[in-house]
């Protein structure tokens, strides 16, 4: 990893409600977190945590409800449509779903060129056609496919061509947006090795988004932990998978399955099921589920403080954390 102590990505007190009125679904409530140059950042959490929704609002896939999100020190809120149309070439995203996000009726060399036509980065045919080549080499297919439309490849195929559409602008910063979650298991590693191969190869900086522990663990730097649209803990990865200090860390991790039985740990019970985030709890969100919540929980939101060296939590029981 090769990273500057000046973030490339600042997040910064980021809100994303959906709806009008005086009940708006919060998907996004009040979430800080920086990204170094040459990091990859995972960012983890249930379903319905919010972590898609962060992942698109950063990039202004969707507009923010309130809060900055910083590339380079500049607030791309404040940016026009023009600035933000040069600005994509920076700034890609890797989608979910391989089937969906690439166009049925368009071959691969097709795809790829209109990303290239539209940030105007090939002049002519030949340097076209040599630039879709060596993308489809770098992430390990070979120059032929170009003529071949999506349907005539597999998921784990159509999902490197997903990640060459995102090369071939040449960007700074990458969200993968829980790029292996509809692959078969088979075809995942591949992904993440191709991923992990990329990040060093062209010095990428990413914002990760999975459910996957064990491949945050492989991928990624540090960790941000989601809870109904909350930050619970950030810390590096080793750190975190080694000491978690939040509850619901705690309880992501001792959910998680193990290859060696030896190594599994006893599943923590969480009472219920998540709360609406049309009407969040009062307090800490996650109170209600939470087996250490006592009274003060439902009174105080607690703040995210740092515990120790980049490590940081927000639970106000601190007493808990002796038996850490």
């Amino acid at each position: 990893m090769n990273t500057t102590d000046t973030p490339l990505i600042e997040v910064r007190n980021l809100k994303k409600y959906f709806g009008s009125g005086a009940r708006p679904v919060r998907a996004v409530d009040d979430v800080s977190f920086a990204i170094r140059k040459g990091e990859t950042l995972g960012l983890v959490g249930e379903s319905g945590s919010g972590k898609s929704t962060i992942g698109r609002t950063v990039l202004r896939l969707v507009e923010r409800t309130d809060g900055a999100v910083m590339y380079r020190g500049e607030d791309l809120g404040e940016a026009s449509s023009e600035q933000m149309r040069k600005l994509r070439s920076k700034l890609q995203i890797i989608f979910q779903d391989p089937y969906a996000s690439l166009n049925p009726k368009m071959r691969i060399s097709a795809i790829l060129n209109e990303a290239l036509s539209t940030h105007g980065l090939c002049k002519g045919p030949g340097e076209r056609e040599k630039r879709i080549a060596e993308l489809l080499e770098t992430v390990g297919l070979r120059p032929e496919h170009a003529s071949r439309f999506p349907h005539e490849f597999s998921g784990g195929q159509r999902q490197r061509i997903g990640v060459a559409r995102a090369l071939a602008v040449e960007p700074e910063f990458i969200v993968a947006d829980e790029p292996l979650s509809a692959l078969d298991v088979s075809i995942q590693a591949q992904v993440i090795n191709l991923l992990a191969d990329l990040r060093e190869r062209l010095s990428l900086t990413m914002l990760f988004i999975s459910h996957d522990l064990d491949v945050v663990e492989y991928l990624c730097d540090r960790v941000v932990v989601l809870y109904l649209g909350k930050v619970m803990e950030v810390a590096t990865t080793a750190e975190l998978f080694e000491r978690p200090l939040h509850p619901y860390t705690q309880a992501l991790l001792a959910a998680s399955p193990k290859p060696d039985p030896l190594q599994a740990t006893e599943p923590i019970a969480l009472k219920g099921d998540i709360p609406s985030p049309i009407a969040p709890p009062s307090g800490c969100v996650f109170r209600t589920r939470c087996p250490h919540a006592i009274d003060a929980c439902s009174k105080t939101v607690p703040p995210l403080e740092e515990l120790s060296a980049g490590h940081f939590s927000a639970c106000i029981r601190k007493d808990l954390l002796s038996a850490v």
